[in-house]
């Protein structure tokens, strides 16, 4: 009894000492390549600001370049799961990888957090205990901007997206927020991720003439957008808005196009509160560039890992308590302090932000503490 009690201590000793490993799955190629590395450097940000460990145990890393194919997620996350045995998955930034990654999530009981991909049902009909989202769902700044554009007056509106989960979802978001406010969606056009070949589809906005357009495009895609939005002269007569994906990460490239845009998001340039401006600053002097909404929740999900792990004092063995934990966390993030809803699923303010130079300027809060319905959720 006596030799096997000290074996128990030692593979507990063991486990105590063992790294903490993590998954990353996030693009490192393609359209959203810099989107995978701001969220990346902002998780790692915050693990070294402690030092390199969470809860006294070091951090391992271990890496998949999801590539932001939906068809090569599911063998890309078995990889981290099975030949690399991580203890958390975090990813993604295409909504349709994130729905397979939360589907083996769910059926292997892998803590997944989400740092992106806002696909509306992952906190809604696939919630689960272990899977929670430190970004968005895509319905939140989406009924945002509808509810903002109605209040500006416009009654017709037409939107234009990629043909996929993220941007599918934004529309509806933005077509319920409008239409609540008595404006009326006339046109959804589409086209297929991540093609970027838009002017068939600008013709008929021109041809239509909307009162306003909604526009949901990320990365490499919303440059392309924005820029030729502007070449065909539709700015002058038809304002575009969209959530803030379309000018996050992307004003330097945009150049003057972008210029006046207003656009809805949790976070924005110049919030100027204490919290904010330390981040930025170490994540400058970190990065050597400024940080952006990707950066926030990449280190808000080390927040939220931390978090967890602290209550269970690093065994990550104890899984429903540190789960609990991280369920009734409050993140002091440099977006402002949110909570988590009973889906895991962010509940934060939502900006009203505006294009100036180089930053997405702050105007006001569109809509406060603002949580997604979280439709089909039951856990």
């Amino acid at each position: 009894m006596a030799v096997a009690a000290l074996g128990a201590a030692g593979q507990a000793a063991a486990q105590g000492n063992a790294p903490i490993k993590v998954g990353f799955m996030l693009p490192a190629t393609g359209t959203f390549a810099n989107l995978g590395e701001m969220i990346e450097n902002g998780f790692k940000m915050h693990v070294n600001e402690q030092g390199g460990k969470l809860a006294g145990r070091d951090v391992q890393y271990f890496k998949v370049d999801d590539e932001s194919d939906p068809a090569k997620a599911t063998d890309n996350v078995n990889k981290l799961i099975k030949r690399d045995q991580v203890d958390v998955l975090v990813g993604t930034v295409h909504s349709g990888v994130a729905l397979a990654m939360a589907k083996v999530a769910r059926e292997t009981g892998t803590l997944l957090i989400i740092p992106n991909a806002g696909a509306d049902v992952i906190t809604g009909a696939m919630c689960a205990k272990n899977i929670f989202r430190t970004s968005f769902s895509n319905w939140q700044p989406a009924f945002a901007m509808g509810k903002v554009a109605a209040e500006r007056g416009h009654k017709r509106a037409m939107t234009i997206t990629w043909n996929y989960a993220a941007g599918n979802e934004s529309v509806k978001g933005f077509t319920e927020g409008f239409e609540k406010g008595g404006g009326k969606v006339s046109d959804n056009l589409t086209l297929p991720f991540p093609n970027v070949e838009y002017q068939a589809l600008l013709t008929q906005i021109a041809s239509q003439k909307p009162d306003a357009v909604y526009a949901f495009f990320a990365g490499g895609g919303a440059v392309k957008f924005v820029k030729d939005y502007v070449a065909a002269g539709l700015n002058k007569t038809i304002p575009l808005y969209g959530p803030g994906f379309l000018t996050d990460g992307t004003l330097e490239a945009q150049g003057e196009a972008a210029q006046g845009m207003l656009t809805t998001l949790h976070y924005a340039d110049n919030l100027n509160t204490p919290r904010d401006n330390a981040f930025r600053l170490a994540f400058a002097k970190n990065y050597k560039t400024n940080a952006d909404v990707y950066a926030v929740q990449g280190y808000d999900a080390a927040q939220l890992l931390a978090v967890g792990l602290k209550a269970v004092n690093g065994d990550i063995s104890k899984r429903d308590q540190m789960q609990e934990a991280m369920r009734k966390a409050k993140i002091d993030s440099p977006r402002g302090t949110f909570s988590l809803s009973a889906a895991h699923n962010p509940v934060q303010d939502i900006y009203l932000r505006q294009v100036n130079g180089k930053n997405n300027e702050v105007k006001g809060v569109a809509i406060k503490s603002l949580a997604d319905p979280a439709r089909g959720c039951k856990m």
